[in-house]
């Protein structure tokens, strides 16, 4: 398994109000062209357990996520199911996890920079 933190500044926007849109995982397809589906299993206080597909390349790239909430720190841990390929599907999945949430806050709040991940990750320019 594999974790990603990632941090992001969002001007104008508090962090409870980015952390209700990034907390709403089901509603990820409707805001990110490349999430097909988002089903969530399980919810408690500050952990959330979903299950994600989303496009990548030719294919769907699946996965199973428990996300610890946090207002100011974004961590998720992912559990592609194949221990055989985890090497080489976590890093492409965590990329992926990192642009996407970093495209969804854009789209939501209009503008967002992502300062700090735990992996390098292009995600296009701040606005």
């Amino acid at each position: 398994m594999r974790t990603v933190r990632l941090r992001l500044h969002v001007p104008r926007k508090s962090a409870s109000d980015v952390y209700a849109t990034l907390a709403d995982f089901e509603r990820y397809p409707l805001l990110c062209e490349a999430v097909q589906n988002v089903t969530v299993t399980d919810v408690s206080e500050h952990l959330t357990v979903s299950h994600w597909e989303v496009t990548f390349r030719a294919g769907l790239l699946r996965w199973t996520e428990e996300d610890i909430l946090d207002e100011v720190l974004f961590s998720a841990t992912l559990d592609m199911g194949i221990p055989s390929l985890a090497d080489a599907l976590e890093p492409i999945a965590a990329r992926t996890l990192i642009a996407n949430i970093v495209s969804i806050v854009r789209g939501l709040v209009g503008s967002a920079e992502l300062v700090a991940s735990d992996m390098e990750v292009t995600v296009g320019s701040a606005s």
